[in-house]
């Protein structure tokens, strides 16, 4: 999928109400509880809780509200029983799915899943079965409204910090990071006062499918949006190219 349609998936999902704007919240702090419970509340010396924090501010999580978050995990560290689950599975024709999930009951998760992959007409597969499609990268999305520099300039800025990649969209820039990079190509975006519609690390497809049929769309669609109610689900990959 092109920068263009990411970004665009982007945008829809962040004009939803406020509720759904709270989920993402909910789901971020779970992440930060699990990331300060493995690796401390120092985010210079963890770096997965740093991926998080970069994941939350460019979601508009306020920074108080992240700071809350991290002291709450490091006070609660033994209430945290969070533990990260990941499904692997096809929706229609093929299109291959990833889903992580954070859970403190691995039966009721993983029955949930099931059930959203029945519903769309998809099934759930073996570990490793959809993975090995996708590359494990950060992603960083720029709207060019937002963006005062030229995208010579954001392009060397970037590169200079440790991306891999740069592309420019119809609307929207993309920037590709290895995951060991993430952090510093989104420190340097924040410091050259960068708004980040969209910064985390990612699966990104190999390849696209698309779907034509307007049932095997409706399934798809279904999938996804079940999905997306699960309160445990933190992260869904596809390659469908909607």
């Amino acid at each position: 999928m092109s920068g263009h349609s990411k970004f665009a998936n982007i945008k829809h999902k962040k004009e939803k109400n406020d509720a759904a704007k709270g989920k993402i919240f909910t789901r971020l702090g779970r992440e930060i509880a699990v990331a300060v419970k493995e690796g401390g509340p120092d985010v210079n010396n963890n770096s997965r809780l740093k991926d998080i924090v970069a994941k939350a501010k460019a979601n508009n999580m306020p920074n108080d509200t992240i700071d809350r978050s991290i002291k709450k995990a490091a006070g609660d560290g033994n209430n945290v029983n969070y533990e990260f689950v990941s499904y692997e599975g096809y929706g229609p024709s093929g299109i291959a799915i990833i889903v992580d999930a954070l859970t403190d009951n691995k039966n009721r998760t993983a029955a949930n899943i099931r059930n959203a992959f029945t519903k769309g007409n998809g099934n759930v597969g073996t570990q490793g079965c959809v993975s090995f499609m996708f590359d494990k990268k950060g992603q960083i999305i720029i709207d060019k409204e937002e963006c005062k520099q030229d995208a010579d300039d954001l392009m060397m800025l970037a590169l200079d910090a440790g991306a891999e990649d740069f592309a420019e969209e119809e609307d929207s820039y993309e920037i590709i990071t290895a995951p060991d990079d993430f952090s510093a190509v989104c420190e340097a975006m924040e410091a050259a006062g960068i708004v980040m519609v969209s910064a985390e690390v990612t699966m990104i497809p190999q390849t696209w499918g698309t779907l034509t049929d307007e049932k095997d769309i409706k399934c798809m669609t279904r999938i996804l949006d079940l999905l997306d109610e699960d309160d445990d689900v933190q992260q869904v990959y596809h390659n469908w190219e909607e």
